[in-house]
């Protein structure tokens, strides 16, 4: 599980050093908020490092993660090592890490998963008093999938999106255009191993390709020969990914 999350949010930039007891601080560290979408109420977590407390205008990531994570309660843990580890590593983070789960039921793509991420961000960035204008979205896996459907679906929410391993929610008709021409100018950084044997790589490629046909497109793509699923494992090795993504700014 956490190889899923921790290389993404924090790339190479991430030190050792052990980190304070954020949540001794007050609103800050690792906290369990509830959003409710129609008569459905659901769980989220989010990070909040030390550092940020109380501190206006900061950046927002949203993480949505994969299958396997699935469920209610929150997919990050909280208590013994794992979660020491998973705290050590997100306060170190210079943003606050929206860290929503998708139902066990559904996925990101789905009318009810939408509602509640999108009413989760909206929650945060007012009662965080977060950038609007720094709001960024990564997935992995289904979670890639689903980076692709807010994307698409919510172009001025995002200031820059990552996919991983992901593929076009859209499941007939023209499944990479239509995504692409949602996407627009958002600013994209695609990853995919080229010996994906869960999801294939023709997936990103094809996306990749729509995208550069839209005019005005910021699309960066790295693929990895030799590489499989773990794809993550290569994002982690890219020191440029989390000072790309955090100057990236909405208009």
């Amino acid at each position: 599980m956490l190889t899923t999350l921790l290389p993404l949010l924090l790339g190479a930039l991430v030190n050792t050093a052990p980190a304070p007891d954020a949540e001794a601080r007050g609103d800050a560290g690792l906290l369990t908020r509830t959003v409710a979408v129609g008569s459905n109420s659901y769980s989220y977590q989010l990070y909040v490092p030390a550092k940020l407390r109380g501190q206006k205008n900061a950046p927002v990531i949203v993480f949505l993660h994969g299958i396997g994570q699935r469920g209610a309660g929150g997919f990050v843990p909280s208590d013994g090592a794992a979660g020491a580890m998973a705290r050590r590593y997100l306060e170190q983070l210079p943003a606050i890490a929206l860290l929503p789960q998708c139902d066990r039921k559904h996925f990101w793509h789905e009318r009810e998963m939408d509602a509640m991420v999108v009413g989760a961000l909206d929650q945060t960035v007012k009662e965080f008093d977060a950038d609007a204008r720094r709001v960024y979205l990564a997935g992995v896996s289904m979670g890639g999938f689903g980076a692709w459907h807010f994307a698409s679906q919510h172009p001025r929410k995002f200031a820059a999106v990552v996919s991983i391993c992901g593929g076009s929610p859209v499941s007939s008709g023209d499944r990479f255009g239509a995504v692409a021409r949602g996407v627009g100018r958002t600013p994209v950084w695609v990853f995919h191993g080229a010996e994906d044997r869960v999801v294939p790589v023709s997936e990103s490629r094809r996306m990749v390709e729509a995208l550069k046909a839209i005019e005005g497109s910021r699309v960066r793509y790295s693929e990895y020969a030799g590489v499989g699923h773990n794809v993550w494992l290569n994002v982690l090795a890219e020191p440029q990914l989390l000072p790309w993504l955090l100057e990236q700014r909405l208009d």
